[in-house]
């Protein structure tokens, strides 16, 4: 083998396997002397792969972990492999990873070839998790286009469907992608609005990327967290929460979600719980019911009249 950088992917190829490989093995697959194999070992090591050396009899070199992450060779298989990971797991993040995942996707996707691009929709299509409480499910495709234009400062244009159903075009010059768990967001500044805008990027179609380049503008509050926090704030309205449980606090908080806080003992066998939520009062009538005790609810009077309508819902049902 002559071609000097195909036969240092390949050798990078064969070291990447969590093996250790004689001189004479490596020398024998890729058809060249020892003498190239070292050499070729020491050009490696130029490059930032920390290669390994062992001496003795069943000595030989193997690829060890470094201070920096050196690029990494991928076969067909295992670029496939990680495609349909990123993908499965965009719509349902992982707190902490979110955006680098996407991140990861997006660079990913940006350089498989046609072929391998084609398997990875069709395994996509092929497969349907499960959905996770009310998360809404997220296309990859749209989550990668919107990082790309994030990361390469792009202006972007999309087709968006608001709550009430209306339908706009946008053109925005994107700023972050924002992962709540449950939902993913693009904060984003709208030209034709003149102001910071938050989208919910599960009613986001039809991205497209302008190739107009633009300098980011400061979040005007904190980062593009603190900024979906502040936008969703304003048009969310809280519910003052009052619950009394016929059971004890330590089993009712267990049937509870964390945010809505923690009841307090009121009495033998019951507590009370006072919290303040955003959540609507249809999903909170469910997760009250799902305690599995007797309770009252003594306000809001929305949650009260709403219980009150799922009740009588209820009853006819059972009839």
């Amino acid at each position: 083998m002559t071609d000097t950088p195909a036969r240092l992917l390949n050798l990078l190829s064969l070291l990447q396997t969590p093996r250790e490989w004689p001189g004479s093995e490596l020398a024998e697959r890729l058809a060249v002397s020892p003498r190239t194999i070292r050499r070729d070992i020491d050009r490696l090591r130029d490059l930032g792969y920390p290669v390994e050396a062992t001496k003795g009899a069943v000595g030989g070199y193997r690829l060890v972990a470094g201070a920096a992450m050196p690029p990494l060779l991928l076969d067909d298989e295992e670029a496939v492999a990680i495609a349909v990971g990123l993908r499965a797991g965009a719509g349902h993040a992982i707190e902490g990873i979110e955006e680098a995942a996407v991140r990861a996707l997006a660079k990913l996707e940006q350089v498989l070839p046609s072929r391998l691009r084609h398997r990875v929709a069709t395994l996509q299509a092929a497969t349907l998790p499960l959905a996770r409480g009310d998360g809404a499910m997220i296309d990859p495709h749209i989550l990668t286009s919107i990082a790309a234009t994030v990361t390469g400062g792009e202006r972007l244009r999309f087709a968006y469907r608001a709550g009430d159903g209306a339908e706009t075009k946008r053109l925005v010059e994107p700023y972050r992608l924002v992962s709540t768990g449950r939902r993913w967001y693009l904060v984003a500044f709208d030209l034709q609005r003149d102001d910071w805008r938050t989208f919910r990027v599960d009613r986001v179609t039809e991205p497209f990327a302008t190739g107009a380049r633009f300098t980011p503008r400061p979040a005007p509050v904190g980062d593009a967290a603190e900024l979906l926090g502040h936008t969703m704030s304003r048009h969310q309205q809280e519910h003052e929460i009052d619950v009394t449980f016929r059971a004890p606090a330590s089993q009712v908080a267990a049937r509870l979600p964390e945010h809505l806080g923690a009841p307090v003992p009121a009495g033998e066998n019951a507590c009370r719980l006072r919290s303040r939520s955003a959540d609507s009062v249809e999903w909170l009538a469910l997760r009250l019911a799902l305690v599995d005790c007797e309770f009252t609810v003594h306000g809001p009077p929305a949650l009260r009249e709403h219980m009150a309508v799922l009740a009588t819902r209820l009853g006819r049902a059972s009839a």
